[in-house]
């Protein structure tokens, strides 16, 4: 959320980041349910301010025996009181609509954010390793799981509809040796790492600003008044809604590793066969509350980012990193990068972790505050990223590491969390 005396002096920046990124923000609105809002504040306030004085006159009226100009007061007392019934009524209306409306301008971009509409107009910035060439006909990550028995996708389908799956064996030992890689990491880095709420209430999502945008990728629980997260970083984000914290010794660096849940809307079509695109996953996330400086967010950007390469890194996987476009990012994003993995049944590279700064976009919706050198109140900045997303990074293992004889190499860094395996044995 930005600040509305800020968007009121800058509506032009407004409107080119709402343009920029294809965000539907209804500016002119919003500024006109503003100024009617101070508009009946301000009368309001008025009105409660005659009427505690006459109320205040009455009582001396009343002490001194004057009982005809008690009672006259007390008639102007109730005709305020009818007025303030009708102004206070309208003053909730339109302040529900302007927080409503507030909730539609999206974050600003930073200057180095390129320009464009979709993914095709990211910039690579950075190719780490080249893919492999194979000496045999490789297979796709769906086929190695069937002959080794270690992904089911059609019982999935069978028991929970399309974009399921079961792990089976060493798939599931694989899914889990990722996550726990990552969560040693992040811990050795000095993160709090945590076990999250799944099932939050709506605020938790407006809060982090995936809401109102996201409902329609969001599986609703309508009875428990909840919502099934898509990422951990929503939870992580309202660990400290509304609370002051203590950025005297550095920022705070939180982690998570939690199932997500996601309903692929709009997605038909797309990516049916496989990992790639299923309604529920794990991740680990990565969440950095920090002060109110852009050259430390800037830092802490990077540093998410690069604990992520790291992962990779240790999985010994082919990636690029890219600058996320204007079109492409996240309405609440400031600056994002993708880090895409080389997928050989794709012939080409897929997203598997994203880092993005939000500035105090989720901050001044979450109430999230600190105290800077000086003692005054600011709001935070926060980061996110993904250090490891499961099942999608079985994509690239399995095939960037399948081999001649069927078996799958196992990189180094992973064979303490698979008991030492060395090869998941081909069939």
């Amino acid at each position: 959320m930005l600040d509305i005396k800020w968007i009121r002096n800058h509506q032009d920046q407004v409107r080119e980041a709402a343009v920029q990124k294809g965000v539907d923000c209804p500016l002119e609105e919003l500024l006109e349910a503003e100024e009617k809002k101070r508009q009946l504040q301000h009368r309001v306030d008025q009105l409660r301010a005659e009427r505690n004085r006459a109320t205040a006159q009455i009582a001396k009226h009343m002490a001194e025996k004057n009982r005809s100009e008690a009672e006259a007061l007390k008639e102007q007392v109730r005709s305020w009181n009818a007025s303030l019934a009708v102004d206070e009524a309208e003053l909730g209306k339109v302040e529900e609509r302007f927080k409503e409306l507030m909730l539609t301008v999206p974050n600003l971009f930073s200057p180095e954010t390129p320009l464009g509409a979709t993914d095709q107009d990211n910039i690579v910035i950075k190719v780490v390793r080249q893919p492999a060439a194979f000496t045999f006909e490789p297979r796709d990550h769906m086929q190695i799981g069937e002959d080794l028995d270690i992904i089911d996708v059609p019982r999935g389908v069978k028991v929970a509809g399309s974009r399921n799956y079961y792990l089976k064996g060493m798939g599931l030992h694989l899914h889990r040796a990722v996550q726990q890689l990552a969560i040693d990491l992040l811990t050795d880095r000095g993160f709090t790492v945590m076990d999250v709420p799944l099932m939050v209430r709506e605020e938790t999502l407006v809060n982090a600003a995936f809401f109102p945008a996201g409902k329609d990728q969001t599986y609703e629980l309508q009875e428990e008044n909840k919502w099934l997260a898509g990422t951990s970083e929503g939870p992580l984000v309202s660990y400290y809604a509304n609370e002051i914290v203590d950025l005297s010794q550095g920022p705070i660096q939180l982690a998570a590793v939690s199932n997500c849940f996601r309903k692929e809307a709009g997605s038909a079509g797309r990516d049916v066969r496989g990992l790639y695109r299923v309604h529920q996953f794990a991740k680990v996330e990565q969440v950095i509350v920090c002060e109110n400086d852009p050259a430390a967010a800037d830092q802490m950007l990077d540093q998410i980012t690069r604990n992520a390469e790291d992962i990779l890194d240790l999985l010994e996987l082919p990636y690029r990193i890219v600058a996320v476009c204007a079109g492409d990012m996240g309405a609440k994003n400031y600056k994002q990068y993708d880090i895409e993995t080389w997928m050989p049944s794709r012939n080409a590279y897929g997203e598997t972790h994203s880092s993005s700064s939000l500035l105090e976009f989720q901050a001044r919706r979450s109430g999230l505050r600190y105290r800077d050198g000086n003692g005054e109140l600011r709001y935070c900045f926060t980061l996110n990223n993904t250090a490891v997303a499961t099942p999608r990074i079985l994509i690239p293992l399995l095939e960037n590491h399948q081999q001649a004889d069927g078996s799958i190499y196992i990189p180094a860094a992973l064979r303490p969390y698979m008991r030492g395996l060395a090869a998941i044995p081909g069939k």
